[in-house]
């Protein structure tokens, strides 16, 4: 077995839902990171095996989403790709298939990330291709129909993913106070880390044409909110209120719907050195799991115990921990779960912000927060860091990383 490395981890910015990117085609924020990703490295066709990506929520606009963003891209036809979908996970996913690609040997070099345009994605019906004597049709939200049957019919949740982290905060006793003052700490940490330029290296910008003529070079996250104050969120009605009295989750405390791509290279150590590359990290274990799908956000505990036990280290041994935000109070179980404590919180775990502040542009969250994860590692040489994340349906995936630049 070869080890698989991690090397320029990027991203584009994060729109926010019907955004900057509103009227940007997924395979745009695909094919844009990519090219840039080829630019800053001098990559050729040649040097690539595959490019594996992950997409929440494919439609007929982007069939094979990693062979598009190739060839749009300006690669060669004789790169393939592929596209994935593990829900939430999809973009770790993807990192995690390229590198068995790459540690069995049967790839040198794979490109692996993830897109996603949640703004646009359509509204379907099931019964119009052989026609219909109903005297109308019904569309459904593809955004909204899988967050309730990801279950398959053995395991329904009618309230969506709302109603997974609503059963998290009862079983855990997570005060609506204490969800919001989590979700207030993530935009301030977000904007803490724009305002220093963490994530400047790390951002490929993207050229939004308007109708005018002129275009608009977007460089910087659209989520997080600078002026959003705790009385803000508080004032919030929660999403489930009218089903139950004493629901605590709002739109404030929960991940928002997004746009972006992101996508890193990986190799194997000699590879990256023929290639002039400098790794930023090794991939030394992962895990996924599954878990009760009314209880998803719970995945990534049982995923970090499943990833750590293979290599015989614990979460005290971990630098910095990444689980992606669906929610204040998921985020908040699985920390509960953990015995984290208040000093974890705030040194160790989401440093610079995540869902909840950053967005959650599904198929491209697992490499956003692998980009973040992996250059703050550098910055504050540590030594290993981990990335987890809940999946819709109820499963789990964490994948734990070595910097190599220490």
């Amino acid at each position: 077995m070869y080890d698989a490395v991690i090397c320029e981890p990027v991203r584009t910015p994060v729109g926010g839902f019907g955004g900057v990117f509103k009227d940007v085609p997924v395979t745009t924020l695909a094919a844009t990171v990519m090219r840039g990703l080829i630019e800053r490295t001098g990559l050729q066709s040649a040097d690539i095996d595959d490019v594996v990506f992950g997409q929440g929520y494919a439609n007929g606009e982007a069939a094979a989403i990693g062979r598009i963003a190739a060839l749009d891209a300006g690669l060669d036809i004789s790169v393939p790709g592929i596209q994935l979908d593990r829900r939430c996970g999809s973009g770790l996913q993807a990192i995690i298939y390229a590198a068995m690609q790459v540690q069995t040997g049967m790839s040198d070099l794979v490109i692996a990330g993830g897109a996603e345009s949640m703004s646009g994605v359509e509204f379907y019906s099931n019964d119009i291709r052989w026609g219909t004597k109903k005297p109308s049709v019904e569309f459904h939200d593809r955004l909204a129909k899988p967050r309730t049957n990801s279950g398959g019919v053995n395991f329904p949740v009618e309230g969506g993913m709302i109603e997974t982290a609503e059963n998290l905060r009862r079983e855990y006793a997570i005060a609506r106070d204490e969800q919001d003052r989590y979700a207030l700490r993530s935009h301030e940490r977000a904007v803490n880390a724009q305002d220093k330029g963490y994530f400047d290296e790390e951002i490929i910008p993207v050229t939004v044409p308007s109708r005018r003529g002129d275009a608009k070079v977007v460089t910087q996250d659209e989520h997080p909110r600078r002026d959003v104050q705790l009385s803000d969120l508080a004032a919030l009605r929660p999403l489930r209120s009218r089903v139950d009295p004493d629901a605590t989750v709002t739109a404030g405390n929960a991940c928002g719907q997004n746009d972006g791509g992101a996508a890193a290279i990986v190799t194997t150590p000699a590879n990256a050195e023929r290639l002039g590359l400098r790794p930023f990290a090794k991939l030394v274990s992962w895990g996924v799991t599954g878990v009760e799908p009314n209880r998803m956000g719970i995945g990534p505990v049982s995923a970090v115990a499943k990833a750590l036990s293979r290599v015989d280290l614990q979460l005290s041994d971990i630098d910095l921990i990444e689980v992606n935000e669906a929610f204040a109070a998921q985020v908040l179980a699985c920390a509960r779960a953990w015995g984290l404590s208040e000093t974890d919180l705030l040194e160790r775990f989401n440093v610079n912000g995540s869902g909840i502040s950053l967005g959650h542009p599904v198929g491209a969250t697992g490499g956003r927060i692998l980009a973040n994860l992996l250059r703050e590692l550098d910055r504050r040489q540590g030594r290993y860091g981990i990335e987890s994340m809940c999946i819709g349906g109820g499963q789990g995936i964490a994948a734990v990383f070595e910097n190599l630049r220490r």
